[in-house]
């Protein structure tokens, strides 16, 4: 096969085709008495299931993969392979847990006007002024200051975001796992329109998912296509 015939299949070009093997993503080519580059069906497997893995795995982690198969290495690509497993698997538990936070939170009362002091919202939360302090300085929630008295004042959407951070803590989570919670909660205008966002989450972590299921068929044939 040429580099266009293993490119057209997959609507790439020949350059992409050379800079895949220069990277170790394919393995080497031989070579024609005139110098060109001349792939097998071996070289189409390895392509078909690189392009696989990118889809489950993400294009760094695929490159990874096929260099170790490559360079013999099988067990360090499975234990690759793993690795974005697990993490995939802590992305579930993450959205489980928010999805378990906010069926949780229960209704909060209504915003006092001009907003909560540190010490009325601890005592709300069962907390320590120190633990809303200790949040504030992660990012997690972010109170004015009083103009005249320097102290702090939570607002409603200060005070919702204290409250699904105390939820998740409970919930057993770093305070680095919550704060791109709270950031999407914000970027999503609440905890309402949060549920539209959620679904597509799952969706993609489906999709994902399956893809994995995928690249590891693909994978699969790569590594038979290499032992016959």
């Amino acid at each position: 096969m040429r580099p266009v015939d293993l490119a057209r299949e997959h609507g790439l070009s020949t350059q992409a085709v050379r800079n895949y093997e220069s990277a170790g993503i394919l393995p080497p080519a031989g070579r024609t008495a005139a110098g060109y580059r001349v792939y097998t069906p071996v070289h189409a497997a390895a392509l078909r299931a690189f392009l696989s893995l990118v889809a489950g795995h993400g294009h760094a982690m695929a490159t990874a993969i096929m260099q170790a198969v490559n360079r013999g290495a099988v067990d360090e690509a499975l234990r690759l392979i793993d690795e974005s497993h697990a993490r995939l698997l802590e992305d579930r538990r993450t959205l489980e847990a928010v999805e378990a936070a906010l069926r949780d939170l229960a209704p909060a009362p209504p915003p006092e006007p001009g907003g909560v002091h540190i010490g009325a919202l601890a005592r709300r939360l069962g907390v320590r002024p120190a633990t809303l302090r200790k949040w504030e300085k992660a990012g997690l929630v972010r109170p004015r200051r009083d103009p005249r008295t320097g102290y702090r004042v939570y607002g409603a959407a200060d005070v919702r975001d204290a409250r699904l951070v105390h939820q998740l803590r409970r919930g057993g989570y770093l305070l680095a796992q919550i704060a791109p919670l709270i950031a999407q909660v914000r970027a999503a205008g609440g905890v309402e329109p949060l549920e539209s966002a959620i679904r597509s989450w799952r969706e993609r972590l489906a999709a994902r998912g399956r893809a994995m299921l995928t690249g590891a068929a693909d994978l699969e044939a790569f590594l038979r296509a290499r032992q016959g």
